[in-house]
C-alpha cells in the first residue's frame, strides 16, 4: 500500500542528538517510518513503506555518510522505484530519494542537518515550507524544531487524502528514545501531537533527563527530588 505522507529526518551535530517527524493519512505511522540513533543518524522511510530501510540505514549510518547510506539502500531494495526515503548523518549529512512511481505530488527537499520528503501531496509547498521552518528555528531544541516543521508542512497542505496519524522521535545515544510520541489515529493527529509534546515538555522531559545513561548510571533523580523537596507548598 503507498502511503501519502510528508516527514522531516533531522540531526543536530552541536546537541548530539537525531529525530523524525512524520504525519500522513493512515494510522499509527509512527509504528513503520520513523528511526533515529544519535550514533547514527536518522532516517524517514515512506510512500512504499520498507521499514528495513530504516533498520538498516542506522547500521549503515554508523560508517557511511548519508549518500553513501542512501545508495547502499537503493542499490539492495528491488522495490526502489515505489520508496521515498530521507537520511541524515551524525555529521549532518542529508540525502534523500523519491521513487519514479510515487504518487504525487511527491519530492523531497534536502540542507544541513535535515531532509524533508512527501508524496501525496496537495503540492510542493508542503515540503518547501517545512524545509522553510526547520532552517528558520537554528538555535531551538532539536525537538521543538521538529514538531515547528510538521505544523508548518501541514498548514501548507500535507497529504491530500486528508489526516489520520504522526508522530515525533528524538534519540540522544542512549539505547532509548530522549522523546517518543505518537498519535495513531486523530481527526486532527498534528494539533494533538503539538497537545501531547507539550504535556511532555513540562511532565515527561524532566523525568527522561534524569534517567540512568551510560556514562552516568545513577542518573539524576536525587536532584528531581531535592527541587521537588523545595518547592514552596510540598
Amino acid at each position: 500500500m503507498h502511503v501519502g505522507t510528508f516527514s522531516i529526518a533531522a540531526y543536530d551535530p552541536s546537541a548530539g542528538c537525531a529525530g523524525v517527524a512524520v504525519s500522513t493519512r493512515m494510522p499509527a505511522i509512527g509504528a513503520l517510518s520513523v528511526f533515529a540513533d544519535a550514533n547514527a543518524g536518522a532516517v524517514a522511510t515512506q510512500a512504499l513503506i520498507n521499514p528495513l530501510l530504516g533498520i538498516d540505514g542506522l547500521e549503515l549510518l554508523r560508517t557511511r555518510s548519508a549518500e553513501e547510506t542512501l545508495r547502499e539502500l537503493l542499490d539492495s531494495d528491488p522495490g526502489a522505484d515505489s520508496r521515498q526515503v530521507a537520511v541524515v548523518d551524525a555529521r549532518g549529512g542529508s540525502a534523500a530519494h523519491t521513487g519514479a512511481e510515487t504518487h504525487p505530488w511527491s519530492g523531497h527537499r534536502t540542507g544541513p542537518g535535515f531532509a524533508v520528503a512527501g508524496n501525496m501531496l496537495v503540492d510542493a509547498r508542503t515540503v518547501e515550507a517545512m524545509a522553510d521552518r526547520f532552517t528558520g528555528t537554528e538555535g531551538e531544541p532539536l525537538h521543538a524544531r521538529l514538531i515547528q516543521s510538521l505544523e508548518a508542512g501541514q498548514r501548507a497542505g500535507g497529504d491530500r487524502r486528508g489526516k489520520q496519524s504522526a508522530a515525533l522521535r528524538v534519540n540522544t545515544g542512549e539505547p532509548y528514545p530522549h522523546l517518543d510520541l505518537r498519535v495513531d489515529d486523530h481527526p486532527e493527529p498534528v494539533t494533538e501531537l503539538r497537545r501531547i509534546y507539550e504535556v511532555a515538555k513540562r511532565e515527561l522531559l524532566p523525568f527522561v533527563e534524569a534517567l540512568p545513561t551510560r556514562s552516568n548510571p545513577n542518573g539524576r533523580f536525587h536532584k528531581l527530588l531535592d527541587a521537588a523537596e523545595d518547592t514552596p507548598g510540598r
